[in-house]
């Protein structure tokens, strides 16, 4: 079953199908603050959400003059999964529209493929997913670079234009518009609770919703399976 614009559609992963940012950010937030780094989840909403590990540590590395030690990202990384094995959970009605959805679907994120495995797995996803697992790993730049959601769309053989993206972070809304796709903005995560939904002029999305129990009825209308 077509749709008249849409052939592809893209989801990002964390913060869209599992609920994983917020616990990550706080993490980021008290492993850094050992360090003498202060920031806030504004300040990781802002920069970081939606980015790869090596260009987060490259902002603190800018902003704050701070080479992180090598042992750094081994432990951050090993305290956040045990973390999510404890606390991740999946986005409430997601598992349902994956189910539904009559229309090729994928996942593009900036998670390491381990990292995303896992997290797919902790959430019960990974057999819906499958081998539609697309990471930043996979290409030269992150978003909010267009790389990956131009990678994914050659990959399924898709024009760029014909793509819906569903993200989360700006940095993933950039990328998508950057790669000349549609764009929708997932706004009912944990991490954007209490935050502006604002977006700047670069990154605003075709449309923004916060409950995926309404992706069915927002316009145009996606098909379902009967």
């Amino acid at each position: 079953m077509a749709h008249p614009s849409v052939d592809l559609v893209i989801f990002d992963c964390d913060g869209v199908l599992i609920d994983s940012e917020i616990i990550s950010a706080r993490m980021l937030v008290a492993e850094l603050a050992k360090l003498g780094v202060q920031i806030d989840m504004a300040y990781v909403a802002q920069h970081f959400l939606g980015r790869s590990y090596p260009t987060v540590m490259a902002q603190i590395r800018r902003e704050f003059g701070l080479d992180l030690p090598a042992a750094f990202e081994d432990a951050y990384r090993s305290r956040l999964m045990a973390a999510f094995e404890v606390g991740l959970t999946v986005m409430p009605d997601v598992s349902r529209v994956l189910q539904d959805l009559a229309l090729p679907w994928c996942v593009a994120t900036s998670s390491s493929p381990k990292r995303a495995s896992r997290s797919l797995e902790i959430a019960q996803l990974d057999h819906l997913v499958g081998d539609g697992l697309y990471t930043a790993s996979m290409v030269a730049r992150g978003k909010p670079a267009p790389d990956l959601f131009l990678h994914v769309a050659k990959e399924r053989g898709v024009d760029p234009s014909r793509c819906l993206v569903i993200e989360d972070s700006l940095n993933g809304v950039r990328a998508g518009i950057a790669a000349g796709m549609q764009v929708w903005r997932f706004t009912g995560g944990s991490h954007l609770i209490g935050q502006s939904l604002d977006a700047p002029e670069d990154a605003r999305a075709d449309l923004q919703f916060d409950r995926f129990a309404d992706f069915f009825t927002l316009p145009p209308a996606l098909p379902r399976r009967s």
